[in-house]
């Protein structure tokens, strides 16, 4: 069994930056692919960005350039470091382990 907790959501204004972060505990050697995905009110959830075990990366088109995933697996974290937020971007972001496990979501809010 995993269990996921995200961390580091808040209130930023737009152009600033956030950085999310995920902590994984439990049956992390059976994870393939961690993930980030967003829901905003009244939309479906979201891809934002997904990586494998060894590193590859997969961006939805609206955050590529500006969001970067990145794990640490020493210390059982991911991470989204996320640059240029726009209000767009404003939604809660969940943390999941192969699309079976989600964390509790952190909420954004990129507002003046």
């Amino acid at each position: 069994q995993v269990q996921l907790v995200e961390s580091g959501g808040g209130l930023v204004q737009p152009g600033g930056s956030l950085r999310l972060s995920c902590a994984a505990s439990g049956s992390i050697s059976r994870i393939n692919v961690m993930g980030w995905y967003r829901q905003a009110p009244g939309k479906e959830r979201e891809l934002v960005a997904t990586i494998t075990g060894g590193g590859l990366t997969n961006y939805a088109d609206s955050v590529k350039g500006r969001f970067t995933i990145s794990g640490d697996n020493a210390k059982n974290l991911m991470y989204l470091q996320m640059n240029s937020l726009k209000s767009e971007d404003a939604a809660v972001y969940y943390c999941t382990a192969d699309l079976v496990v989600w964390g509790q979501g952190t909420l954004v809010t990129v507002s003046s």
